[in-house]
């Protein structure tokens, strides 16, 4: 948590002044704090003699691990640091979430979960949420947090739509996987591929929101700032179907809340 905090405050003085020995400063604090969290899910793996991708605070810990790693490939193809700043920002608040509720940790788990097709399930779908998340979060400092702070020489607006839209593709691929591995799973664990539980149906909502704005960007086309805060309700939903409903009144009905 340290590192990653100590490369934000690098990243944000870089940004702010155009530094490039901070950037790379910045880099190696991110790689840093990447590898340390590496080493603690290598640890949960040896200790709980299985892979730590169960409980809820397990899966954060896989997704501020991709999170970060897709800023800086962004970094690194685009030439556009800031939205690495804004993956070590979440990543931050998922790490500190984590590390103030411990028994996320400690569930006791349903057999259920001992399907081969769990794994593949919940590691494509956090692949896709991180990339979900990079594209929201490209698009909406773009087009609604424009400030100095932020601004950078990098693609002009067109280009920087094209790769928005290009990640929101590869991450809605993921997203597909997902649910097909979920099918599989409930096959195997519940004999039937879709039940409508409740947390089947809400990843079926977020998956044709994230349908829905492939024929927003078809049919309105010229029409960006819209498409972005689109973008912006879609990964609010998305969190939502995550964890959020295992907050609603109709958690007790899921197979899937644990």
């Amino acid at each position: 948590m340290f590192l990653f905090s100590f490369g934000l405050g690098i990243f944000s003085v870089m940004i702010n002044h155009k530094l490039k020995g901070f950037e790379r400063m910045g880099d190696l604090f991110n790689l840093l704090g990447m590898f340390a969290l590496l080493v603690l899910i290598l640890h949960l793996w040896i200790t709980h003699q299985r892979p730590p991708l169960q409980t809820l605070g397990e899966t954060r810990l896989w997704y501020c691990l991709l999170l970060p790693m897709c800023g800086m490939v962004i970094n690194v193809k685009l030439k556009l640091s800031w939205p690495l700043w804004y993956c070590q920002s979440l990543a931050l608040l998922f790490l500190t979430i984590d590390f103030f509720n411990p028994a996320a940790f400690e569930t006791l788990l349903p057999p259920a979960l001992l399907s081969i097709y769990f794994i593949p399930h919940v590691v494509v779908y956090i692949i896709a949420y991180a990339l979900l998340t990079v594209a929201t979060f490209m698009g909406a400092k773009n087009f609604f947090w424009k400030n100095k702070m932020f601004h950078q020489p990098g693609l002009n607006d067109d280009s920087l739509i094209k790769s928005i839209d290009q990640i929101i593709a590869m991450g809605y691929a993921f997203l597909t996987m997902g649910l097909l591995f979920g099918a599989l799973w409930a096959k195997e664990a519940w004999g039937h591929y879709w039940t409508w539980d409740p947390k089947e149906t809400w990843a079926f909502i977020t998956w044709m929101i994230y349908l829905i704005y492939f024929h927003l960007r078809y049919f309105y086309l010229k029409k960006i700032r819209l498409a972005q805060f689109y973008l912006l309700g879609a990964l609010i939903m998305l969190f939502i179907c995550w964890f959020g409903v295992n907050y609603l009144p109709t958690a007790g009905q899921s197979i899937h809340t644990y």
